[in-house]
């Protein structure tokens, strides 16, 4: 190829032809005497294109195929080899290739020279079909135990191919396979006098990836049968006699992947694999023991004991001149640094000396595994280190890096002014959006999670936007002003950085500028600079963006009307729009929706930052369904587990195709999810899903039947509510008929005695049903069967499942609801042992949103849990403050203060705990 680049500038520049071109020129197979050397240069050709992503139609592939069969009749080895590779890659566009089946088969037999054989299996592979293969078994058999290894290869790599059109044929080929490892671990093959040794021996540095490729083949075939696997691991990993040995590299590491993937699967053999791995890090092969070492390190529950070993290891291969062993062991240890960052610490030192590495990709982990692993002492040394570093790496490079600082901020808030002044100082280097974006971002969390540098942070964005070159950030960086600005001591010093955006950006720049500037106006109280906001806003109006007039004015009326500026400004909540999105489309149905104006205040609501992280996380769930659903690797999207309010849409629809249920009108809600009420491993797998109506509760059971031999029929749940529930039945909805491994509903109803009350307390509950057992031949159930019940859990019905959860404005609506309905009592809960189990309990069993982080306590004897929801049926929003201390053999003692807008939801809550 070298010699063509005298001439050609590609170096494969003489095989690009047009495809007619090379069609016309494959008159060369039919002439007399063949010319090797033509055909060759053609296939080639041929070749070439395919790769580069010509496309032959079907009767083009099949008159070029058929074509190049007839240089089966030649002896020159080389066209030979290229006519199998042709064949091959035009066996897949051609039609009737099971033609030259017969052709190849001739070059497959045992006398012919071996350079053919191997070519053959390959290509033979691809012209059968299922029902051909167990005409050529035995001439694939006969080759994977062959003494010469590119037969055996190309035998095992080729069942490879076959196995997914007939797996049952495949399966029979395991004893030649286990044959073909053995042969290969002795040192020779099995059976063979003195001659066939010394012909082995000939060929016996290429035997190695003969055992890679028979282990994975014995794998493929046995990989349903957990218990087969783990045997072959043990016999293959073995250490007493030959055959019980791997001798390649490659196959030990494929076993170990095979041990690996065992023990994820199997805890109860975590123990025995994880000797088996620990075994293979003192092996000769550098490969294998890194292989060893990682997969120890990505061990489930992995302890710092078991990582002792393959840590050392690791730091071995960090001081290695070869760069990719130095490349695998410290990325491995970048990985394992995220889990235990205690563990890698012992390799710093090492890693330390890899941050001025010429290969930049193992500079980079170095850096963050050191600054996951190393302590506050080493931040500021660290530091310098990194600061001459950046300069010479990608963008891409320079994202990670940033990334781990990012953390280690959070980790060491005391070392923040050092690792401020690093983002400042890179935030003003050249770069790329990514890299920039990922520097504010860092900003961004420092403000959030660590006060002491908000106004410094805050200080640094200012000057950024000042020159900065990305809409994006700018944007992002003033809504973040407007938000922590009016909050700083000193407000009116960020007030010029967002006008001069006016002034200078863009109209996007520009509006997100406005908006910023009236949060200021609404949110301080120094009249002074709201005199100053209104007059730079008014200046706003003239502006030749119609977005930017628009913000200007609505923001000028906020700052005049003190009850728009609390909804439009202060108030940090939004509605749910999925909820939103159900409650419309339930009104829109409803035929009685013209009588009375829809309720917004039925909706639950969300934070705005919540908002956002559903957005985001909805897209990206899109775009991850649509890749998946085009990946090659077949992985159903469906898979993914829906989310509460897809669940809840499709309960609603379930509900809705119940004809019984039709005059109940829309569901307010149903349970987030079902109700276990059996083990998983039980006969009859029942759990139940409550909904909740207008006037009317359904109980949903979902029973599924896991015995094999047996039908049931007229399947229902007997309900039998405590004597205080105040809940009268409706009817029960059996299931017809359940076969044998299948699942059905049953669905009970009760009527509410009073729509205003709202009914609790516990159901004992049974499954009656009519058993009959099935025909083993017919596989139809008998005619005669028998009444049976098996009992199943309690179920009980609480207050958390009238309640959901929705997020406020705590103090707002608190003020808001001091006129309403108010209750307060005081509990005494002794069993519960600790402020944070105490918040649990009270989330889980009234089913509220936690506000403002009061979830956490950060003290470990006093703290107020803030908690918000909306009553189904329109009950109105509750808010309840619950002030705790917690004394240690006393348990937890709470003063529950509750605040709704009608009377029933706060008896509700407070029925709850008590």
């Amino acid at each position: 190829m070298q010699a063509y680049k005298k001439d050609e500038e590609s170096g494969v520049g003489q095989f690009f032809q047009d495809k007619t071109t090379v069609i016309q020129e494959a008159r060369v197979f039919n002439e007399t005497p063949i010319s090797p050397r033509k055909c060759r240069i053609l296939l080639t050709k041929i070749v070439y294109l395919l790769c580069v992503g010509e496309t032959f139609g079907t009767q083009e592939a099949t008159t070029l195929f058929f074509g190049v069969t007839k240089l089966f009749q030649h002896k020159d080895s080389a066209l030979r080899q290229m006519v199998y590779l042709v064949i091959k890659e035009l066996s897949n566009i051609a039609e009737d290739v099971i033609m030259v089946t017969s052709s190849i088969m001739k070059d497959m037999q045992p006398n012919l020279e071996v350079i053919y054989r191997p070519n053959a299996i390959r290509a033979l592979c691809r012209i059968i079909d299922g029902s051909m293969i167990v005409g050529v078994e035995r001439f694939f058999k006969a080759a994977i135990v062959d003494r010469n290894s590119s037969i055996a290869s190309a035998a095992l790599v080729s069942s490879y191919h076959l196995h997914p059109i007939s797996r049952d044929v495949i399966k029979r080929w395991a004893n030649e396979a286990q044959e073909a490892i053995s042969t290969k671990a002795s040192g020779g093959p099995m059976g063979y006098g003195s001659a066939h040794q010394a012909g082995y021996q000939a060929v016996q540095s290429n035997s190695s990836i003969t055992q890679y490729h028979a282990l994975g083949l014995l794998y493929l075939i046995r990989q349903s049968d957990r218990m087969a696997v783990t045997k072959m691991i043990q016999q293959l990993s073995g250490n007493k006699g030959a055959s019980g040995m791997l001798r390649s590299p490659f196959a030990i590491c494929m076993l170990i992947r095979f041990a690996a993937k065992v023990m994820e699967d199997d805890p109860n053999v975590q123990r025995q694999m994880y000797e088996l791995l620990d075994g293979y890090l003192k092996h000769k092969s550098d490969m294998v023991n890194l292989e060893a070492a990682r997969a120890i390190c990505e061990m489930r529950n992995v302890t710092s004991a078991e990582l002792y070993r393959p840590i050392a290891v690791l730091q071995l291969f960090l001081s290695s001149p070869k760069a990719t062993l130095k490349f695998a062991a410290i990325r491995t240890l970048a990985q394992l640094a995220q889990t235990h960052p205690i563990a890698v610490q012992t390799c710093n030192l090492d890693m330390e000396k890899l941050i001025n590495d010429d290969n930049r990709s193992v500079a980079t982990f170095a850096i963050t595994t050191l600054l996951k692993t190393g302590n506050e002492a080493s931040v500021d040394r660290l530091m310098k280190q990194i600061s001459a570093f950046m300069s010479e790496i990608s963008d891409e490079f320079k994202v990670i890096v940033v990334n781990a600082i990012r953390a280690l901020c959070l980790k060491f808030p005391a070392k923040q002014s050092v690792m401020l002044t690093f983002l400042s100082g890179v935030l003003r280097d050249e770069g790329g959006y990514d890299f920039k974006r990922a520097v504010v971002e860092a900003i961004f969390d420092m403000i959030k999670f660590i006060g002491d540098s908000k106004e410094a942070a805050l200080a640094q964005l200012c000057e950024f936007i000042e020159d900065c070159e990305f809409t994006k950030l700018s944007v992002r960086i003033l809504h973040l002003l407007g938000v922590e600005g009016p909050k700083a001591p000193q407000p009116s010093k960020y007030i010029r950085y967002i006008y001069n955006r006016v002034v200078l950006e863009n109209a996007i720049v520009r509006a997100a500028a406005v908006s910023s500037l009236a949060k200021f106006g609404v949110n301080v109280a120094d009249l002074g600079v709201k005199r100053s906001i209104k007059v730079l806003l008014t200046r706003c109006l003239d502006d030749v963006d119609d977005e930017v007039r628009d913000r200007a004015a609505f923001n000028l009326k906020l700052m005049g009307d003190e009850p728009l500026a609390n909804s439009f400004i202060r108030d940090e909540s939004t509605f749910s729009l999925d909820a939103l999105e159900a409650k419309l489309t339930n009104y829109i149905a409803d035929s009685d929706a013209s009588s009375a104006p829809f309720d917004f205040n039925a909706v639950p609501k969300v934070s705005k930052e919540q908002s956002l992280e559903n957005a985001l996380r909805a897209r990206s769930e899109a775009v991850n369904s649509v890749a998946t659903a085009s990946d090659a690797t077949g992985v159903d999207a469906s898979t993914a587990r829906p989310s509460a309010a897809q669940s809840q849409s499709a309960y609603a629809k379930q509900l809705a195709e119940v004809p019984e249920l039709a005059s109940y009108g829309p569901v307010l809600k149903s349970s987030a999810k079902p109700v276990e009420l059996t083990e998983s491993e039980t006969e009859y797998v029942v759990s139940c899903v409550k909904h909740i109506f207008a006037e009317h509760i359904v109980f949903q059971f979902n029973i599924r039947n896991t015995v094999d031999a047996v039908q049931l029929e007229q399947v229902s749940v007997l309900m039998s509510p405590s004597p205080e529930t105040a809940l009268v039945e409706d009817f029960i909805i059996p299931i017809p008929s359940l076969a044998a491994n299948s699942s059905g509903t049953v669905y009970v109803s009760f009527t509410r005695e009073s729509p205003e009350e709202y009914a609790v307390g516990s159901f004992a509950n049974s499954l009656k049903f009519l058993s009959k057992e099935l025909d083993p031949e017919s596989g139809e159930p008998e005619e005669d069967g028998y009444d049976d019940e098996y009992q199943i859990e309690e179920l009980d019905l609480s207050a958390g499942d009238y309640i959901v959860p929705s997020y406020a404005t705590f103090a707002t609506e608190w003020d808001r609801l001091r006129t309403g309905a108010n209750a307060q009592e005081t509990f005494a809960l002794t069993a519960l042992d600790s402020l944070k189990s105490a918040c649990d309990t009270l989330i889980e069993l009234l089913n509220m949103e936690a506000l403002g982080g009061t979830e956490a306590p950060t003290s470990t004897s006093v703290h107020t849990l803030n908690l918000s929801g909306l009553v189904c049926g329109g009950g109105g929003k509750v808010l309840t403050r619950a002030r705790m201390t917690y004394q240690s053999g006393k348990g937890v003692t709470m003063e529950l203060t509750v605040r709704a807008e009608k009377e029933p939801a706060t008896q509700l809550v407070l029925s709850a705990i008590a």
